[in-house]
């Protein structure tokens, strides 16, 4: 478990994420605890129930049914090796949160080496996925959907009961394809610690 200490950080960054206007958003929580997978977190203190299996580092990515938004092709991501993949899991990225999750991770992971790959996985459709990247101009990131019957979520144990989301969540797979860092936000309303998860990344890309 990582330790529990809440971050406040500037909301300045998050001020034209939702209409491009120069509105000041509230200050978000960038959470440093993780709950974990297959037990349960909360969305303001509601508790959900997370179903399926939960994935624990050491172990390979499932093989599953996630599809690209880009081509409508199936994505393996046990079969992508070589390359350290950063994966930031969102409910749904028509929401605040969840856009300001995926704007840090496109625009702040710039800073990330380039064989860093940026994934964004949710549940939404691949073409709501598609056009966020176009209007959000975030397209060095890809973005995979797990829409037909939330199989990825229920096979790591990131799929919420209820609402039938991903729980907001990191995942970091090293480059022979073994996950070795995993953020399972406990309170999906606030943000996962996105500079630990870019310096895990970074550590792993340099080994």
């Amino acid at each position: 478990m990582l330790k529990s200490k809440n971050i406040f950080f500037a909301a300045l960054f998050f001020t034209s994420l939702l209409s491009g206007c120069a509105v000041k958003q509230a200050p978000m929580v960038m959470e440093t605890d993780s709950a974990v997978p297959g037990t349960k977190v909360a969305r303001n203190g509601q508790e959900l129930a997370l179903t399926g299996t939960g994935i624990m580092v050491g172990q390979k990515l499932p093989e599953t049914g996630l599809v690209d938004a880009a081509t409508m092709k199936p994505v393996d991501l046990s079969s992508c090796q070589g390359q350290v993949l950063l994966l930031s899991i969102v409910p749904s990225i028509d929401t605040k949160v969840c856009e300001a999750q995926t704007h840090y991770l496109g625009e702040q992971g710039d800073k990330l080496p380039a064989e860093i790959k940026r994934i964004t996985v949710s549940r939404d459709t691949p073409f709501a996925q598609t056009r966020f990247a176009k209007e959000a101009k975030l397209d060095d990131v890809q973005y995979l959907s797990d829409y037909k019957e939330g199989e990825f979520g229920r096979s790591i144990g990131l799929l919420m009961d209820g609402p039938r989301l991903l729980a907001r969540s990191i995942i970091i797979v090293d480059k022979q394809g073994i996950v070795q860092y995993i953020q399972v936000v406990p309170e999906i309303t606030h943000l996962p610690d996105m500079e630990e998860a870019f310096a895990r990344a970074i550590a792993l890309n340099n080994l």
